[in-house]
C-alpha cells in the first residue's frame, strides 16, 4: 500500500552564498516581495536536504511530490538531474527510485527570475520564489494509480444528473499489472472496474447510478459524496485513492445570469491572492481556512482564484463550504511567443489536478493578456487552449478575463464560452457611472454573449480619511462610495452572471509604490494582515449576508475639522437608530445605507442600534486636519491640499480646466496630449499600463475629463514640475475660434 511521509523538515536554504536552515513551506520573498521594487529579489536559490532511503520491498517505487515551487526548478539527486518543472502553482512528482542510494543528497534549484517562456512574467503581484507548499515522499507498490500524469491522482469522477437521479462516470489510470479497481461511494455502494489497455495506458471505466442524488447546492447545502478507489490484483489492495465529488449542474444565460441546479444563483464573488503580510505565499492550512471564513462572513458565494492555480487544500475548502470557483492559469498581461507550450502544460495540470472539485465551474484561459494588443500568435494560442479545455473537460466552460482596453468586437471576446471584463471606471479612468453605461452598451450590442465583471475596485489605505472623498485620494471613504455604487449597479442588471471584487484582501505587488505604503495593492476590502475590515467590506455584508449586523462607517476618522459631519451606517436591518452622547438622534428605515448629519463641538460618543445589535465609535472636533490622515501630495491628492496659485490662461488659450477631448481637437494640443497620455498610461497600476492602446470607447470617456482630473488620476500633483510645465505648455496653445 501507498505510504506518504512529510518531507518538509531539515532543509538548507542558500541565497547569494548565505545558508540558513529552514522548514517548508518557505519563500525567500516573504519580506522583500512586500516592500516595493528596490529590494525585491528575483533569481536562483537552492534548497538541500540529506535523507536515508526508506526500506523498499521488491518492485516498490519512490516519488518526491512537490505541491508548489515557484516558478521553475531543477531537482537533483546524488548529483544527477532527476527532473525539471516550469510553472510555480501546480503539483509535480518525480520518480527517484533509480537514483536512490543508502544515503542521499537532494538539491532543488529554484528560479523566479525573468525569462521569455514561463508564465507569469509581468503582472501586478509579487512572484514569490521558493518551495512554498508542502513536499512529500511517497512509496508505492509497483502497481499503483498513475502519479506521473500532470500531477493528478489517477481517479476522475464525472457526475451527470438524470432527473432526480445521477449517473457517476469513474475513470481510473494506473501503472503496473493490476487488473481491477474497486469503487466504493459512501452511502451508495460499490462496483468493480476492469482495467484494460487504451492508447498505452492502463484504464478502468465504469458508471454508477445514485438514486435520488443529493445535490451540491452551493452555500445552502454543499453536500459531497466520498469515493474510494482501490487498485486490486488477485483481490489484494495494492493502492488506494480517496476523493470527493458533488452532484450539480449549472448554466449561464445571456439574459438571466447564472443558474445552479436550475435555480437562479447570482455569483456574488471576490478575487483572492494566496499571500499574507510577513509570510508571503507560504501559507498554512489555518491561513487558508481563515481566508475562507472571512470571505464567507461577508456573504460572498464565489471566488476567483487569481491569477493561477491555488493550493489543493483551498479548493477542498471551497467544495466543503459551497463556494463557487473560477479557476485560471497565469497566462497574464503580456503574451510571449515562446511561452505557448507553458500555457498548455499549465492548463493540463490545472484540469487534471482539479477535475473532481465540485466548486469549480470554469477553466479560464488568460487574464488581461491583450495589454499590448491582439496578434495572430496570441489568438492562435487561445484557440489551442480553448480546444484543450473542451477536449479534457467537456462538462465545464472555458472563460477569459479581458482587459478593459480590449475592444468589445474583438474575436477574443467571443472565443470562450463565457466572458468577463476587468473594468476600473471610477478609479483608473472615467467615473463610477461609466460602468453602468459600459454594461448597457455591451449587452445591447452583444446580447448573446454571457458577460460577467471579473475585476473592479478602488484602492484605499485605512489611515487615509476624508470628509470629501474623491477618485484617486486612496481614502477609505472613497473606496466605500465606489463599492456602494457598484452594488447598486449589479442589482439592476440580472444578465451579469457574476461579479468579482478586486480584491478581498490587500496583497503584495512588488512593483507598486503608492500612497506612502509601497509594495502592495490596496484594493482589498480587508488589510494585508487580515486584522482590519475596511468600511467597504461592510457594504457588501449589508447586501449579501443574512447574518444581522450594524456598522458605523468612519470609525478611523476620529479627528474631524468640519462643523457638521456625516454619520453613515451600513446594515442589513430594515431600520436603525442613531445615538449621540446618549441622546437619540433619530431612527431611519431603509436598506443597506443610512446617513445623518450631526454638528460636532467637542468629543462625542456615537452609537447605532437595531434591536439588540449595536456599534459605537468616538469622534472629535479639531481645528486642523490630522496629519495621519494624509500623505505627501506627490503620492496622493488630499482634500485639504491647497492648489498652488497659477497664472490662469484666458479663454483664448487652453488650460488644465479644459477637457482632453477639446485639447486633442487642436493639432498642437493633440501632439502634446499624445505625449502626456503615453506617460500617464505607463504609470497606471504600478507601471502595468506601459505600451497599451486605448480603444475608441474608452477614449470617449477619457476625453470628457478635464486635464486637472486626469493629472490627479495619474498621481501627478498639481504643484509638481510636470503639471506646472504642462499648464504652461497649454497656455501657449491658442484655441480656435
Amino acid at each position: 500500500m501507498r505510504v506518504t511521509t512529510s518531507f518538509n523538515d531539515n532543509w538548507t536554504f542558500e541565497k547569494e552564498g548565505n545558508k540558513t536552515q529552514v522548514a517548508l513551506p518557505h519563500t525567500w520573498n516573504a519580506i522583500d516581495g512586500q516592500t516595493g521594487p528596490a529590494m525585491y529579489y528575483r533569481g536562483v536559490c537552492s534548497y538541500e536536504k540529506k535523507f536515508n532511503t526508506p526500506k523498499l520491498q521488491a518492485g516498490q517505487q519512490c516519488y518526491l511530490e512537490f505541491r508548489g515551487v515557484n516558478s521553475s526548478c531543477e531537482v537533483m539527486l546524488n548529483g544527477e538531474k532527476a527532473a525539471a518543472h516550469d510553472g510555480g502553482y501546480s503539483t509535480f512528482r518525480v520518480n527517484i527510485t533509480e537514483l536512490l542510494k543508502e544515503e542521499n543528497e537532494l538539491k532543488v534549484l529554484v528560479d523566479n527570475g525573468e525569462n521569455d517562456r514561463v508564465y507569469p512574467q509581468k503582472a501586478d503581484f509579487t512572484f514569490y520564489g521558493g518551495i512554498y507548499r508542502n513536499v512529500n515522499l511517497i512509496v508505492t507498490e509497483e502497481s499503483h494509480f498513475d502519479l506521473d500524469y500532470y500531477g493528478g491522482c489517477g481517479v476522475y469522477v464525472t457526475p451527470e444528473i438524470q432527473g432526480e437521479d445521477a449517473v457517476i462516470e469513474v475513470v481510473t489510470y494506473s501503472v503496473g499489472n493490476a487488473d481491477e479497481v474497486q469503487i466504493v461511494i459512501d452511502g451508495v455502494g460499490e462496483t468493480f472496474l476492469t482495467v484494460t489497455e487504451e492508447d498505452g495506458r492502463r484504464v478502468g471505466r465504469g458508471r454508477i447510478q445514485i438514486v435520488k442524488a443529493h445535490r451540491w447546492q452551493g452555500r445552502k447545502d454543499p453536500y459531497l459524496y466520498h469515493l474510494t478507489a482501490n487498485l486490486l490484483q488477485n483481490d489484494t489492495v495494492l493502492d488506494s485513492v480517496d476523493t470527493k465529488f458533488g452532484v450539480r449542474e449549472y448554466a449561464f444565460d445571456p439574459e438571466k445570469g447564472f443558474f445552479l441546479n436550475g435555480v437562479s444563483y447570482p455569483l456574488h464573488g471576490v478575487s483572492r491572492h494566496q499571500d499574507r503580510a510577513g509570510v508571503g505565499n507560504a501559507l498554512t492550512k489555518e491561513m487558508h481556512e481563515g481566508d475562507a471564513e472571512l470571505i464567507l462572513s461577508m456573504g460572498a458565494n464565489s471566488i476567483r482564484c487569481a491569477h493561477y492555480q491555488h493550493d489543493q487544500y483551498f479548493y477542498d475548502l471551497c467544495d466543503e463550504k459551497g463556494i463557487v470557483v473560477w479557476a485560471e492559469i497565469p497566462y497574464i498581461t503580456v503574451h510571449m511567443p515562446g511561452g505557448r507550450a507553458n500555457t498548455l502544460s499549465q492548463m493540463r495540470e490545472l484540469i487534471v489536478q482539479n477535475y473532481n472539485h465540485a466548486s469549480i465551474i470554469c477553466w479560464a484561459l488568460s487574464n488581461e493578456i491583450t495589454l499590448q494588443g491582439v496578434t495572430e500568435d496570441l489568438l492562435e494560442n487561445h484557440k489551442l487552449l480553448n480546444d484543450l479545455v473542451h477536449r479534457m473537460d467537456p462538462h465545464r466552460v472555458s472563460a477569459m478575463a479581458n482587459l478593459f482596453l480590449l475592444e468589445t468586437d474583438s474575436a477574443m471576446v467571443s472565443l470562450p464560452d463565457i466572458c468577463g471584463y476587468n473594468l476600473y471606471y471610477g478609479w483608473y479612468v472615467g467615473e463610477m457611472e461609466d460602468n453602468d453605461q459600459w454594461f448597457d452598451t455591451f449587452h445591447k450590442e452583444h446580447p448573446g454573449i454571457r458577460i460577467g465583471l471579473t475585476e473592479y475596485g478602488a484602492d484605499s489605505v485605512i489611515s487615509l480619511q476624508s470628509p470629501k472623498p474623491e477618485k484617486g485620494d486612496y481614502t477609505e471613504e472613497y473606496q466605500a462610495l465606489y463599492h456602494e455604487h457598484m452594488l447598486e449597479m449589479f442589482s439592476t442588471r440580472p444578465y451579469i452572471w457574476g461579479t468579482y471584487c478586486w480584491n478581498m484582501f490587500e496583497f503584495a505587488a512588488a512593483g507598486r509604490d503608492e500612497a506612502g505604503d509601497p509594495g502592495k495593492n490596496h484594493k482589498g476590502l480587508i488589510t494585508f494582515d487580515r486584522r482590519q475590515k475596511k468600511d467597504a467590506y461592510y457594504i457588501y455584508k449589508a447586501w449579501w449576508s443574512e447574518d444581522p449586523f450594524v456598522h458605523l462607517c468612519g470609525s478611523r476618522y476620529h479627528d474631524r475639522v468640519e462643523e457638521e459631519t456625516e454619520i453613515k451606517v451600513y446594515s442589513n436591518q430594515p431600520s436603525v437608530t442613531l445615538w449621540m452622547d446618549g441622546e437619540m438622534v433619530g431612527t431611519k428605515e431603509g436598506s443597506h445605507i443610512f446617513t445623518w448629519k450631526v454638528k460636532i463641538t467637542g468629543t462625542h460618543n456615537i452609537k447605532v442600534t437595531s434591536g439588540e445589535l449595536s456599534d459605537e465609535m468616538e469622534i472629535a472636533k479639531c481645528d486642523t486636519p490630522n496629519p495621519a490622515y494624509f500623505v505627501s501630495a506627490e503620492k496622493v491628492r488630499n482634500w485639504f491640499d491647497e492648489p498652488q496659485e497659477e497664472e490662469k490662461a484666458g479663454d483664448e488659450f487652453f488650460s488644465l480646466d479644459d477637457t482632453l477631448g477639446a485639447i486633442s481637437a487642436n493639432p498642437e494640443g493633440k501632439a502634446l496630449m499624445d505625449h502626456m497620455m503615453a506617460a500617464m498610461t505607463a504609470k497606471t497600476a504600478g507601471g502595468m499600463g506601459k505600451g497599451v492602446k486605448i480603444p475608441k470607447a474608452m477614449m470617449t470617456i477619457v476625453a470628457r475629463q478635464p486635464m486637472r482630473k486626469l493629472l490627479k488620476q495619474a498621481g501627478i500633483a498639481e504643484d509638481s514640475e510636470q503639471a506646472v510645465q504642462l499648464a504652461a505648455a497649454l497656455g501657449r496653445i491658442r484655441k480656435k475660434r
